[in-house]
């Protein structure tokens, strides 16, 4: 099961300029193609006078999910370029757009692929990134006298605590990196306390 992933720390932007072509590249960082949408479609008005709006995506811990789109630049000179430069710094959860304003000299395929992909990684650069920790969200459900053992279990570095109730029967929900839930369920079940996983896959 994968563990982790790169993402970027905020979205950014970087301006390159070729032989009077602008391109701005743009980073978001996403979580679905609703949202990736959405951010499209506030570009469009903010780039009204663009001539293209160049873009590629990744998105899920696999990275199973992408696209590529040239917006009619020729084929495999922008969104190719665009989605390379996201493989080359392994990130995923991220949109990467790239808008250009023509200058009036055409630039060939060649000048095209070093523009967008220089464009993308000053915009990469400029947000920075971070690593994610995959984990599960946990249940715990325990007598009151149990309570030191659970709190004990739940102040792991790589546990977090997301709302706890102490009464006769305890409940606490937290989330547990993946890497280390399999040895910390069994610690904790010879315990008793019963462990219940809510979801198998959240980001801690």
């Amino acid at each position: 099961m994968i563990e982790s992933f790169n993402t970027i720390k905020k979205e950014a932007r970087a301006h390159f300029k070729d032989r009077n072509s602008r391109f701005i590249g743009l980073v978001f960082p996403v979580s679905s193609e609703e949202e990736i949408k959405e951010i499209q479609q506030n570009l469009r008005k903010e780039f009204y006078d663009a001539r293209h709006h160049c873009y590629a995506y990744i998105l899920g811990a696999d990275k199973e999910n992408f696209r590529a789109n040239d917006d009619g630049e020729p084929s495999g000179s922008a969104g190719k370029p665009i989605y390379n430069q996201l493989l080359s710094a392994e990130l995923t959860n991220v949109l990467a757009v790239v808008v250009r304003y023509f200058g009036g000299t055409k630039l060939g395929v060649p000048g095209l692929i070093n523009a967008y992909k220089t464009a993308t990684k000053m915009a990469i650069d400029e947000a920075g990134i971070k690593k994610e920790f995959i984990a599960a969200k946990v249940k715990l459900t325990f007598p009151y006298e149990n309570i030191n053992t659970a709190m004990q279990a739940t102040s792991k570095d790589f546990v977090r605590i997301l709302k706890q109730e102490f009464e006769m029967t305890c409940e606490m929900e937290v989330h547990v990196k993946v890497a280390e839930l399999s040895v910390w369920m069994k610690n904790l079940e010879r315990t008793g306390v019963e462990l219940d996983i809510i979801e198998e896959a959240v980001i801690y």
